[in-house]
């Protein structure tokens, strides 16, 4: 779209790398946000991307008010992904919450006194839907996560509350620009930097060993660059409201050993079967040793099976997704790509 321009902002994250590439690609000016010095070697890999004489990386920092004016002014469009992932904090409120909402309601002031923005897409999470799978129902854009809490799955927490705050605003507020909400699952696939996002940390974990045996978990999952996509496709398309789940497909952990293993990933792979009843009883019992956020975590999860729908973005933006095999596959290569495994 020659003339238009779209601020992204946390531009080195995983999904907003992948969008900004799409962008460009498609034509637009992009405005990439980033904390510190724009000129950073570390964003290079961003500046390197073909088209990128279209892109221009501004600071900005979710905890400074008012930071984000400068890359809003004169936008047409604002892809808020910039958000805080820590599963492990000592104080949520002040390093997941806070910096999560208070950014968050930062764009929107900025979008609106910019004036000139058609209309912010928010990148939410399936977090914000639910913290625990219901094996009995079928998550939808309607469900709301009603059980993190500062003390339960912060990280979910600060996703609901960012959204709430989101919605409250555009409610109470009268702005000249509308707002979509993009609710991905679990994002694994190709990274244009060598940082390891934290889906993909699950592969290399997989893939190295980590895991003491297959346990009884399942892992919704949808390729960042499907997510990236459908970044687009709700911003540009005019009917586009409300939420939108981001959902290829999903795999237990059994499927993905068993596929890794097909695929000649055998090494490592965990092997002894953790999946019965009593034994997931026993590891919620044992999870209380590790660390907070990841006992939260399997404590929420195992032995339960999560069931979702795509079938809102399919139908009103003709969202197709990409296979999750394929998508595993490419998270795999990647991996070895940035040389956080090591596979024959």
């Amino acid at each position: 779209m020659s003339g238009l321009t779209v601020c992204v902002t946390g531009a080195s994250g995983f999904i907003a790398g992948q969008t900004i590439r799409a962008l460009l690609e498609q034509g637009y000016n992009v405005r990439g946000t980033v904390r510190g010095d724009p000129d950073s070697a570390q964003y290079s890999y961003l500046r390197d991307l073909p088209q990128a004489e279209r892109l221009s990386l501004l600071p900005a920092d979710l905890t400074q008010p008012d930071s984000f004016d400068a890359a809003i002014a004169g936008c047409d469009y604002v892809l808020h992904t910039a958000s805080p992932f820590l599963l492990e904090v000592k104080n949520p409120q002040h390093e997941l919450v806070d910096p999560a909402v208070n950014g968050t309601l930062d764009v929107l002031r900025a979008t609106q006194r910019a004036d000139t923005v058609k209309r912010v897409i928010l990148t939410s999470s399936v977090a914000a839907i639910t913290d625990e799978p219901d094996s009995n129902h079928v998550f939808t854009e309607e469900d709301w996560n009603r059980k993190s809490s500062l003390t339960r799955n912060a990280y979910f927490y600060s996703k609901v509350m960012a959204e709430r705050a989101a919605w409250d605003f555009m409610s109470s507020q009268h702005t000249g620009f509308d707002m979509v909400v993009l609710n991905p699952c679990v994002v694994i696939g190709k990274s244009l930097g060598p940082a390891l996002n934290a889906s993909n940390q699950l592969f290399r974990e997989l893939l190295t060993g980590a895991f003491p045996g297959i346990m009884a978990l399942n892992f919704c999952m949808v390729d960042v660059e499907d997510v990236a996509r459908a970044h687009i496709l709700a911003m540009e398309n005019p009917d586009a409201e409300g939420r939108y789940i981001c959902y290829s497909d999903a795999m237990t952990m059994a499927e993905l050993v068993e596929f890794l293993r097909q695929q000649g990933y055998s090494a490592s792979l965990p092997s002894r079967d953790l999946s019965a009843g009593w034994m997931s009883a026993l590891l919620k019992l044992l999870s209380y040793t590790q660390s907070k956020g990841s006992g939260d975590f399997i404590r929420a999860r195992l032995g339960k099976t999560m069931r979702i729908t795509n079938a809102k973005i399919c139908a009103e933006l003709g969202m197709t997704f990409r296979p999750v095999k394929d998508s595993v596959m490419a998270t795999v290569a990647d991996l070895q790509k940035w040389g956080h495994v090591a596979l024959d």
